[in-house]
């Protein structure tokens, strides 16, 4: 087993990246989630500098969020794409088309409810999420 994070694992790799992006060569960079790791603001903050970064040149960089700060961030210098679901009673279903645009609904706190999370955590996951919007 590592000594490790998994945190400090991403941001090795990461490193990685940012040297690679500077080579001659055009690169593809696929990232999913980064710097998940680490809390909020700074994940957010460092995601931003190193696509920004990676955005450069010859490269292509495709990232996927959940991020919607992050997203806003980018919105200047990458495509936004997003999936989108629809409830039906107790399902969602997903069409698996991509959007083009910003993410327009949240589903994460539905997911809770259908899978029987106690109405309590439901309701005070809604509250929360309804107070960090405004």
């Amino acid at each position: 087993m590592s000594e490790k994070s998994y945190y400090f694992e991403e941001v090795n790799t990461i490193k990685a990246m940012l040297e690679q992006s500077k080579t001659e060569a055009p690169c593809l960079f696929l990232l999913d989630e980064m710097f998940k790791g680490t809390n909020t603001i700074e994940r957010i903050s460092a995601g931003k500098s190193v696509l920004s970064y990676l955005n450069q040149g010859n490269n292509m960089v495709i990232i996927s969020t959940h991020d919607i700060e992050l997203a806003h961030l980018l919105a200047d210098s990458y495509s936004l794409y997003h999936f989108a679901e629809n409830v039906e009673g107790d399902e969602i279903l997903f069409d698996y088309k991509i959007k083009e645009g910003h993410l327009k609904t949240t589903n994460a706190i539905r997911i809770l409810e259908i899978n029987g999370y106690p109405i309590s955590v439901v309701d005070e996951a809604k509250a929360i999420s309804e107070t960090l919007r405004k």
